[in-house]
């Protein structure tokens, strides 16, 4: 054996980046992510009423839409922007927040018209619903009856902007105040109504779970034993405590 000292490399190590690093990264990425969302928007159109007639022509050649980088899509799942073209009946919005609650995230709402703000013509209406913000995080309203398709571009450049600024963070309210709006939700439908979908699942998936999330309206529905057993009882009390 020699008798000088052997110079060993040391082994390998990666630093771990501490909180404030991993923070700063993530919003980079996420900076990055909104700048490509914000050209890339696949809109579905949920037309319930007259803005199925005005909605069309913006996507024709006169306004070519998709020339910005707005592009149909006709399942929720695919879409990042859902547009309410009208009025709402009762019985429809059922169907919008089912649609809403399979859309993945980042996700957006627009609402068309006058209708979509305090009910429009049908504001005496009472199967019509009156201001959609109360049981869905709207990004952005196109106030008239109906908007022209050059307000309706105007609207839609105007909303990229906002995802491109990172400005458009409504849809994470609908998962860390989930109880608030399934609240408003119950007292239209009746304290039973629910979706199939697991929202507070995907409150944790996407790290937006709060101390809002669950509450006394979710502690109502029996469906979350079926994807967290036991747990919707009691997150709720802890979370009053």
């Amino acid at each position: 054996m020699p008798d000088y000292p052997i110079y060993r490399d040391p082994p390998e190590q990666c630093r771990t980046p501490d909180a404030e690093e991993r923070s700063l990264w993530g919003r980079t990425l996420e900076r990055i992510a909104d700048h490509c969302r914000a050209r890339s928007l696949f809109v579905l159109h949920y037309c319930t009423g007259c803005g199925a007639i005005e909605l069309p022509p913006s996507m024709t050649s006169r306004f070519d839409l998709e020339r910005v980088g707005m592009q149909p899509m006709v399942t929720p799942r695919q879409a990042d922007l859902l547009l309410i073209t009208g009025y709402l009946s009762v019985k429809t919005l059922k169907r919008v927040i089912l649609t809403y609650e399979q859309m993945q995230g980042p996700k957006y709402v627009m609402g068309f018209g006058s209708c979509t703000i305090n009910g429009g013509m049908y504001w005496n209406s009472y199967a019509t619903v009156k201001r959609l913000d109360q049981y869905l995080p709207v990004d952005m309203y196109i106030a008239g009856c109906m908007p022209r398709p050059e307000a309706i571009q105007q609207a839609f450049l105007q909303l990229m902007e906002k995802i491109d600024s990172g400005r458009a963070q409504n849809w994470k309210e609908y998962y860390r105040r989930y109880d608030h709006y399934l609240g408003e939700q119950q007292a239209l439908f009746g304290e039973q109504f629910h979706t199939p979908t697991d929202v507070i699942g995907e409150a944790r998936h996407y790290s937006l779970f709060g101390p809002e999330t669950l509450g006394e309206h979710t502690a109502k529905l029996a469906k979350y034993d079926l994807y967290h057993p036991g747990q919707g009882a009691v997150d709720a009390l802890e979370v009053k405590r």
